[in-house]
């Protein structure tokens, strides 16, 4: 085992592949304003995930009064509290770029069984 091995293992956080692209997850962010902190969710669907070791990225999608918002999360972040999966969507890519075009009852994501 490297040097490089041994700081991203000290670094990494637990919740590495709990969710996969395609799911709905909750991320709770710790937000801080002044000098206090607050935890916000932010729910939507995993559109993609890319990169490994400590500079991986999650992109999580919804839409706010009818406005698409998309946000991309260090994966292994102290500002992350917890990644909570609400369902699996069955999806056959690797990245759901394509749902940006989509609105409506066409921009959901069949539920795994």
């Amino acid at each position: 085992m490297n040097l490089i091995d041994l700081v991203e293992e000290k670094h990494s956080s637990k919740n590495t592949d709990s969710f996969k692209v395609g799911d709905t997850v909750k991320v709770h962010v710790i937000i801080r304003e002044g000098n206090k902190e607050r935890v916000q969710i932010f729910q939507g669907d995993v559109i993609a995930k890319r990169g490994s070791g400590l500079g991986a990225t999650f992109t999580v999608r919804k839409t706010s009064f009818g406005i698409g918002v998309e946000r991309v999360f260090p994966l292994h972040s102290k500002m992350i509290k917890k990644v909570d999966v609400v369902r699996h969507g069955k999806v056959r890519r690797a990245k759901l770029y394509y749902l940006r075009e989509l609105k409506g009852k066409a921009a959901r994501l069949k539920e795994k069984r």
